[in-house]
């Protein structure tokens, strides 16, 4: 008998906890689009603040944008009123929790951040409170009921929040087209086991981010290439995209010693002919012992016929600062 009163019981927040997040998702409508669209067309982040549970839940929700592509931190409001005020600028977005929405701590800050220009997106349980008033989109997050007992602990609208966060987080990653390879970049810190195990063609660069040159380009127009491209690298490529050469800073040096001005010169006097490739579907664990191996940090990924698809940097695979050679 015990053992199913535990049973029923926690069957009953799981309910309580669903019964509210469907009420928050009726509420969906034009103040969640004009906070996407808000976000979207920042050109500052998203800073999150609020204080205890809301706190917590804050935290989470940056994390959330922060991974996805959105550009956010958190800002504890108790702190922010002793100096930390300082890390936001008028370009910001700040995405305010409040269930109650009269939090002392979160209110205070509104004044000083509206007066730098600072758009203010609240999510609330209470749309008349003190801080939906002041600011500038609201979006209602208000359950029926908590799932605690008493009918006090944060459960049911803690939850709302953290799936909101999540819709706005995930609606966002939608409309700016984050891609499998935009995430892992902003993981570079889990299992390298698991990051070595995706295929070259998941990671490498592509399209416009592709430094290619032809063989009779001078080096004046490699050099703007490699500056445009920050890549550290220029593919010498002719007859539809197949690669001949590569040239590399390594390669700037020796010719700069060799010739002195050497901008005049055709990249095909400069390039390094035969560089190492890669196959898309190789392992990006083959390309890092190629990487290792030569001592290089860039690769030409090329298809069965050395036409260029891609590139492949050493921080695609790794993440920055995270690798180094034997």
């Amino acid at each position: 008998m015990e053992q199913e009163l535990i049973i029923k019981s926690a069957k009953e927040v799981f309910s309580i906890e669903i019964e509210g997040l469907e009420e928050v998702q009726k509420k969906l409508g034009p103040e969640f689009v004009k906070a996407v669209e808000l976000i979207l067309n920042t050109r500052g982040r998203v800073v999150v603040t609020g204080i205890g549970k809301s706190g917590l839940i804050g935290r989470k929700i940056v994390a959330t944008l922060s991974s996805t592509g959105t550009p956010s931190f958190f800002l504890h409001p108790a702190e922010a009123l002793h100096g930390d005020l300082g890390m936001v600028v008028g370009d910001d977005i700040l995405l305010a929790i409040s269930n109650s929405g009269e939090t002392e701590e979160v209110n205070k800050l509104l004044p000083s951040l509206k007066n730098r220009g600072v758009k203010i997106i609240a999510l609330t349980g209470n749309p008349s409170s003190t801080l939906a008033q002041k600011a500038d989109v609201v979006i209602d997050i208000g359950v029926p009921r908590e799932a605690c007992p008493l009918g006090v602990a944060p459960t049911s609208s803690t939850t709302a929040t953290l799936v909101m966060g999540d819709a706005l987080a995930m609606v966002l990653a939608k409309l700016r087209n984050i891609r499998l390879e935009d995430f892992r970049r902003n993981h570079p810190g889990g299992s390298l086991g698991e990051r070595l195990k995706v295929a070259v063609a998941q990671i490498m660069l592509t399209g416009d981010a592709l430094p290619l040159v032809s063989p009779g380009d001078s080096m004046s127009q490699v050099i703007k290439v490699m500056d445009e491209k920050r890549l550290g690298c220029a593919l010498v490529v002719e007859d539809g995209k197949k690669i001949c050469g590569i040239v590399t800073d390594g390669d700037l040096r020796r010719a700069l010693l060799k010739h002195g001005d050497f901008r005049n010169l055709p990249v095909r006097e400069v390039m390094t002919p035969n560089p190492k490739t890669i196959a898309p579907e190789a392992l990006a664990a083959e390309a890092l012992y190629l990487m290792e191996k030569k001592l290089i940090t860039v690769l030409p990924v090329t298809d069965e016929q050395k036409k260029v698809v891609g590139i492949l940097h050493l921080h695609d695979i790794l993440g920055k600062g995270q690798f180094k050679f034997n």
